[in-house]
């Protein structure tokens, strides 16, 4: 397929599924139950971050975690007691646990008291071509506490390897502005044009069928080949192509 044909395709597939209606089987909902931008943030973060598995798991479980908040994630991170956090011990998603949890929820007190909020960190620690070094430091802000050594593998590093697909899914719904309602257009000061595709076995096997990618494993490098690929299609916004890409995996099996 030539680029120009390659470009209609996916920008085409882009208008078919980012829409509202996308909402309805994937995780971004539990964000948009709230307005606040803290509540926004924190009920993305901890959602992103159990996002792998069953797709209805990953809903069911992050409406558990919002109801262990009380509907109020920004209110319980900052005054949250000790018996507060005892009622999280007994949460479970696949490998993510309530000692998990519990570290999750004192770092991002941590985060917001002494360093200015989830936002900050990855505005002042991407540079001009990708977003990708932010992530690595906000791992490294993020275990700067004491916590359990097993928790630090539910935050991936690029730096080491990482694809990170469930930051790089965050990142979108965060920074990608929100004129169809589906992503939320939080942080203005990053612009989409340094976000990496969320890169999955779904999006990856798409992107290989459609010669975006060649690389067989789905890891830093891949991403590394997949954003040229897709910053060649549209530079100033290619994390789009993850509304085609998983479409076409998960909805239309390509």
């Amino acid at each position: 397929m030539k680029k120009s044909d390659l470009k209609e395709f996916l920008d085409a597939k882009v208008i078919q599924y980012n829409l509202p209606e996308f909402l309805e089987s994937d995780p971004i909902q539990i964000p948009h139950l709230f307005d606040r931008k803290e509540d926004i943030e924190i009920s993305g973060f901890l959602t992103a971050t159990i996002a792998w598995g069953n797709r209805k798991s990953i809903i069911a479980n992050a409406h558990k975690l919002m109801e262990l908040m009380d509907h109020s994630p920004y209110d319980f991170i900052m005054n949250h007691t000790e018996e507060d956090l005892g009622k999280l011990r007994p949460f479970v998603h696949r490998t993510f646990n309530g000692e998990d949890l519990e570290h999750f929820v004192k770092s991002l007190k941590h985060i917001y008291q002494n360093r200015g909020g989830i936002e900050g960190i990855f505005t002042t620690g991407s540079d001009k071509d990708t977003i990708q070094p932010a992530i690595s430091r906000f791992k490294e802000i993020f275990f700067e506490i004491p916590h359990p050594k097993r928790t630090t593998k539910h935050i991936s590093d690029p730096l080491k390897g990482s694809a990170a697909k469930r930051i790089n899914m965050y990142l979108r719904w965060m920074v990608r502005d929100n004129s169809t309602g589906v992503d939320f257009g939080l942080w203005k000061e990053i612009p989409s044009a340094i976000l990496s595709c969320p890169l999955d076995v779904h999006s990856g096997n798409v992107a290989r069928k459609l010669g975006l990618l060649k690389r067989k494993q789905n890891d830093a490098k891949a991403l590394a080949e997949l954003d040229k690929s897709l910053r060649k299609l549209d530079p100033n916004d290619p994390v789009k192509y993850d509304f085609a890409l998983f479409g076409l995996g998960v909805f239309e099996k390509f």
